[in-house]
């Protein structure tokens, strides 16, 4: 339900209650919640020992708001004051002043909160147990009604903005915006630093004799008007409740008549000489990233025909043909990111950002002007050929099937996903607008796809080999970086009508889309949990019909133990380089099924391949066979496999930078009785590997296995049978002479306190991590367990 409230507030009232709920009496609806919990859907306790098995069951109730204001707003002399007031009106308000009064309401009642500052918008967003929800709401309410905001606290906040900021300065991410963001035009509002530290809003503040209590307390009641607002409620209550609950409190929340800020005039934001340039950059993870990016007009109104996103979908695209399959045939790139992420730096009211941004091999980065040839070659075929009308409907049944059997989201995240949209869109689209397609119109894909040109793209290239060559500095990140004119050959290149590559081309139709969404007809005994349909000495099989959902999707999970894997250092990376290369070898074929929403991970596990699979039933069995037919022929070339050892020595020595992962491993080695360490990994991959190390170490798992399976969803119980069946037949394997372990025993601890202290291999990394581990004894019984956990 919509309503707007007086003050200019709009809100959207969603109640979890179906409609046979929604006419019962109380006392009737309790019982039907006790039945709903005897299902096994169990999600969340209850504090209230009564009344556990019936919440037990219900989603926490939910509310988000989101306040047309963002860091663009920041005033030139305070940057990050948007930021640091989305913490600051948590302090505390005039009706419950206690300063972190809410946070703790929450903790005591299972609930949690977080908020989020854009360019443009500010996000708040709080869950709780449903029989708090009431009280909740008005406590939430007062930080928009009447926030202390005490001038006590501003230098304890300022600190943990400070933080955020520290925690956020080695992600090389980050730092690509910030710098990216420096290119603006002077006085634009993207060249501000939105982040906001210490430096920004005490120190310099202290020495400009800027008062920023008062600065935060004009920007609070200039920006944080009901008529900036819009919010969304999500509880099993009544819409009547929720709508008289939203009323009464949020009424007072004031309106100050002001226009909302407006940036729109503002466009064109990186037509300057400082765009159109290369580049270099050092990062802190030590890979090879090209980013090629274009600043086109805000797209924002074309929701409906979403022409960034038809486009993003080709230049994404990793089936035969298309940019990625080219590059790695090549060896000179890993994956490939193309379009625009819909956050508020990339999309705006003052601009759209289409990047392409490529993960490059070490052979990539040294021809990186190929690599970005290729790219422009594609997008010279896209704009001779124009939008395709079948490519657009092919999309569009995809976005509709996924909306359609969507599964749901945790009501905080959908909450605060649909108050945004309600700044966004009409009424009619807040809970579609973001992800449906709704009409083609080539034209309005043409447009922007024009300006996809050579002469206006930008290019990050991001190396550990630019390390000592780059002598410029972001301000705020500290991010190294030079800048150079791309070379004259290649403008000239470019500047002409060069030709179009045979290689690249528009993708096929795709044969995974599923058409037939028939719920099957169980041929088993419904049962409440998955009952073993195969046990023999080479496999075994778990099977669970899905008759409470009555979706047609599957979801399915193999794991293929070996003992071999765990047999010394150098076959833990020899199986870490198959499981690599294998999903190299399945991307350019298994890529239709991807986008046709079926899902598929292949990853190492301590002992064995696991292959995770989701989707719909109907074309699920086609994505498995192939999985399993690349697992059997499985092959690879020189370049391919020296392109992976590369990859893989980053990867460890990135776990071996960062502390939360080195202390993870440490921890591990410490519990387990027997464990190789990844810095034992790293040595053994900087040793003289070959290719026929990797095909001795296949075999050899692919020779004894056994393989264990889960199926759930809408399948039969004949039908999964096959699965199983199919891994047997094709990879004709014998079972191993015991069977692998999967259950770990660790080390049982003496009873005494003990330290670890574990000295990070990046000393350019501020941040620490702590770990603290208990060690309990087996439990009697479940409930005893489940007893102890609550009480923990």
């Amino acid at each position: 339900r919509y309503i707007e409230l007086s003050n200019g507030l709009k809100a959207l009232l969603i109640s979890d209650l179906t409609q046979s709920e929604s006419n019962k009496e109380p006392v009737a609806k309790e019982e039907e919640d006790s039945s709903e919990e005897e299902d096994g859907d169990s999600e969340s306790t209850n504090e209230d020992s009564s009344c556990v098995r019936k919440c037990s069951s219900e989603k926490q109730s939910a509310a988000a708001l989101c306040i047309s204001v963002g860091s663009f707003s920041d005033p030139a002399d305070l940057p990050g004051l948007a930021h640091f007031l989305e913490h600051m009106v948590f302090m505390g308000s005039e009706k419950y002043p206690a300063e972190n009064g809410f946070d703790a309401f929450l903790k005591r009642h299972g609930g949690s909160d977080n908020a989020s500052t854009d360019c443009e918008r500010t996000i708040f967003k709080f869950d709780v147990q449903r029989k708090y929800f009431r009280e909740a709401l008005d406590r939430w309410a007062q930080f928009f009604i009447g926030p202390l905001m005490i001038p006590d606290a501003v230098d304890r906040e300022v600190e943990a903005v400070d933080s955020e900021y520290q925690m956020a300065q080695p992600l090389d991410s980050n730092r690509k915006e910030m710098l990216f963001g420096g290119l603006a035009k002077a006085g634009h509002p993207m060249s501000k630093f939105f982040w906001g530290n210490a430096q920004t809003l005490k120190n310099e503040p202290r020495e400009k004799n800027i008062n920023t209590y008062e600065r935060l307390r004009e920007f609070w009641r200039r920006y944080y008007s009901a008529h900036y607002m819009t919010l969304a409620v999500q509880s099993k209550e009544t819409l009547d409740n929720l709508e008289e609950w939203v009323r009464e409190i949020f009424i007072k929340i004031p309106n100050n008549g002001q226009p909302r800020a407006d940036f729109s005039d503002l466009q064109d934001p990186f037509d300057t000489p400082d765009f159109n340039k290369l580049y270099r950059v050092v990062p802190v993870r030590k890979i090879h990233a090209l980013t090629i990016s274009w600043a086109l007009p805000p797209q924002g109104k074309h929701y409906r025909v979403k022409p960034l996103h038809y486009i993003s979908w080709l230049i994404g695209h990793e089936g035969a043909g298309s940019i990625l399959s080219l590059l790695r045939k090549k060896c000179w790139a890993l994956a490939l990111f193309g379009g625009n992420s819909e956050s508020g730096f990339d999309q705006n009211t003052t601009y759209s950002i289409f990047s392409v941004s490529i993960t490059l091999s070490d052979e990539g980065f040294h021809n990186f002007f190929q690599v970005i040839h290729i790219v422009f070659q594609y997008l010279k075929m896209l704009q001779s050929v124009g939008p395709q009308q079948r490519l657009y409907e092919e999309i569009q049944k995809i976005e509709a099937s996924e909306f359609h059997y969507q599964e749901q989201m945790e009501p905080i995240e959908f909450v605060a996903n649909i108050c945004e949209n309600m700044q966004l869109f009409p009424k009619e689209d807040f809970l579609r607008g973001d992800q449906l397609m709704f009409e083609y119109n080539p034209e309005v894909i043409s447009a922007p796809l024009r300006l996809l040109t050579p002469a206006t793209a930008n290019i990050l290239l991001l190396s550990p080999e630019h390390d000592g060559l780059c002598h410029l500095k972001e301000k705020w990140f500290g991010t190294q970086y030079s800048v150079e004119d791309i070379p004259q050959e290649y403008c000239d290149l470019w500047a002409g009508d060069f030709p179009l590559n045979p290689d690249l081309h528009l993708p096929a139709e795709n044969r995974f889309i599923a058409t037939d969404f028939t719920l099957k007809t169980s041929d088993c005994p419904d049962t409440d949990f998955p009952v073993k349909i195969i046990d023999n000495e080479r496999g075994r099989l778990w099977f669970r019909k899905d008759n409470k959902f009555k979706i047609p999707k599957v979801y399915a999970r193999f794991q293929l133990l070996a003992p071999i894997i765990q047999e010394s250092p150098k076959n833990l990376v020899l199986f870490d380089l198959f499981v690599n290369i294998l999903a190299h070898n399945l991307a350019e074929t298994a890529y239709d099924a991807d986008v046709a929403q079926l899902e598929y991970m292949l990853f190492p596990g301590d002992h064995g391949l696991f292959i995770r699979l989701k989707g719909f039933n109907h074309k699920l069995s086609l994505l498995l066979n192939l999985i399993v037919d690349h697992l059997a022929n499985f092959s690879t070339t020189p370049n391919v496999f020296s392109m992976f050892i590369e990859q893989l020595k980053k990867t460890y020595y990135i776990i071996l930078i960062k502390p939360d992962q080195l202390g993870r491993d440490v921890r591990l080695q410490i519990l387990e009785h027997h464990r190789w360490s990844v810095m034992q990994k790293y040595k053994v991959i900087m040793t003289d590997l070959g290719v026929t190390d990797l095909m001795d170490f296949v075999n050899r798992f692919k020779a004894e296995l056994f393989v264990e399976g889960l199926i759930q969803g809408n399948f039969t119980s004949a039908e999964s049978k096959e699965f199983l069946q199919y891994f047997i037949e094709k990879l004709q394997y014998k079972a191993p002479p015991a069977e692998p372990p999967v259950l770990f025993r660790v080390v049982e601890l003496p009873q005494t306190h003990h330290l670890c202290k574990v000295q990070s291999l990046n000393k350019a990394d501020a941040n620490s991590e702590v770990t603290v581990y208990y060690q309990v004894m087996r439990f009697e019984n479940e409930k005893r367990l489940r007893t102890a956990a609550l009480e923990h």
